[in-house]
């Protein structure tokens, strides 16, 4: 789609800060990589139960990706879980997560069951989303497809939307962003648990810029 095409200084830049990231990533031991998995979860778990959150809109870390293979099935345990299903137009539709998960584009592990359209995570307490880096003004950096900036645009207002990150990839610089990137409320690392990025508002909940 056109409106989500960076000009070439910006999608080169955001380009070779994702290698970057990508290459530290492999480069983690699987000693460190499960160690950082269950740092992360747990902070994820103790997020959901003081936010009371209800229905939650995760995903299915892959890979290197912080969370680890445990993450839906603990969710799960906690509230509703929706997960992403990419679209042919690289948009996210979302289903419920009910305990079984199929192979899907690029790669991906799916939800099987009936799709909820793509306004379903309009209907989430929480959205947990997966990154490569955040700077601290909350500017996220994904795969470059820009289905979470698709699917982020209709988050209700004041609902926390938290990066799962290793450590180091929370970044003090700022990151190359485009006007349709949209940012996330906080981050959760190993070492450093929940981070806020945004101001809390009188009702507890993130005020989004």
């Amino acid at each position: 789609m056109p409106e989500f095409a960076d000009n070439a200084d910006v999608s080169a830049a955001k380009s070779a800060v994702r290698a970057a990231a990508l290459a530290r990533r492999r480069a983690l031991t699987p000693a460190t990589r499960e160690d950082a998995a269950a740092a992360v979860l747990r902070e994820v778990l103790s997020l959901v139960r003081r936010a009371g959150a209800r229905r939650i809109c995760g995903y299915v870390p892959i890979g290197a990706e912080p969370g680890g293979p445990s993450l839906v099935g603990a969710l799960a345990a906690e509230a509703e879980v929706l997960l992403p299903v990419l679209r042919t137009d690289l948009d996210l539709d979302w289903a419920a997560y009910a305990g079984a998960l199929s192979p899907s584009a690029r790669g991906l592990l799916s939800p099987v069951g009936r799709l909820l359209g793509v306004a379903a995570v309009a209907s989430a307490d929480l959205v947990i989303v997966p990154a490569v880096a955040v700077d601290r003004a909350g500017r996220r950096l994904g795969r470059g497809g820009g289905s979470y900036d698709r699917a982020l645009a209709r988050v209700g207002p004041g609902v926390p939307v938290v990066a799962l990150l290793h450590d180091g990839e929370l970044v003090d610089g700022p990151l190359p962003s485009s006007p349709h990137d949209r940012p996330v409320s906080g981050v959760i690392t190993p070492a450093l648990g929940v981070v806020w990025l945004t101001r809390l508002d009188e009702t507890g909940w993130m005020t989004h810029h």
